[in-house]
């Protein structure tokens, strides 16, 4: 066994073999919680963080979003977005997001189980699907939704020196969060939070090869 298939292996069993039930994540928290609160309950939705795999090499998969869009434009994301009504569930989901997103081949991914659902304070209830990807061919970005498409090398995500702390104010609130700088890009909010909880449970025990 290579050390990139003992590596795949250990992530594995330290995930979730599915998604958490609602009743499991009834008592969550929001990352924050705006003025004045919810008008209803969470949205579902879904992310991909795909184990890129190439040999033995192994890297994580982000996209920077097209400064066109209204929600969230120009940040570092993982593909992913709004359980749709006809998925079978976040993991389908996540997939579904992929492929519009980035053109990823759900036949090029193994899902390897689930990390705890991540609530939101714009009032979404996230599921990460963790999955290894050996793509056929390269990812491209839908250009109405993703401005680049890059990945991070795992070992580099591996270590707790390749993360700070970003402070922000919006509005009249101050807040802050995990913030990871790689080849001029910022990684930050949510999918820097999503990251770290990724690197505490599966890699911090683990030593780069």
């Amino acid at each position: 066994m290579s050390a990139a298939d003992a590596l795949i292996e250990r992530i594995r069993n330290r995930l979730l073999p599915s998604p958490q039930a609602a009743e499991e994540t009834a008592t969550l928290l929001p990352d924050w919680l705006p003025d004045g609160g919810f008008k209803g309950p969470p949205r579902d939705a879904a992310v991909l963080i795909a184990l890129v795999r190439r040999g033995d090499d192994l890297s994580i998969l982000y996209t920077e979003r097209s400064p066109e869009l209204r929600s969230h434009s120009g940040q570092i994301a993982f593909p992913g977005g709004k359980i749709d009504p006809t998925d079978k569930g976040p993991g389908d989901a996540a997939l579904r997001e992929a492929w519009e997103e980035v053109a990823l081949d759900r036949d090029d991914a193994r899902i390897l189980g689930y990390m705890p659902a991540y609530f939101t304070g714009s009032n979404y209830m996230i599921t990460p699907v963790v999955a290894e990807v050996r793509p056929h061919r390269a990812f491209v970005g839908n250009p109405g939704e993703v401005k680049t498409v890059f990945e991070v090398p795992l070992p580099l995500l591996m270590r707790s020196d390749s993360f700070d702390t970003l402070h922000f104010e919006h509005g009249a609130r101050k807040g802050s969060t995990w913030r990871i700088t790689h080849e001029g890009l910022v990684i930050w909010g949510i999918t820097a939070n999503l990251t770290r909880r990724f690197y505490e449970l599966v890699l911090k025990d683990e030593v780069p090869w």
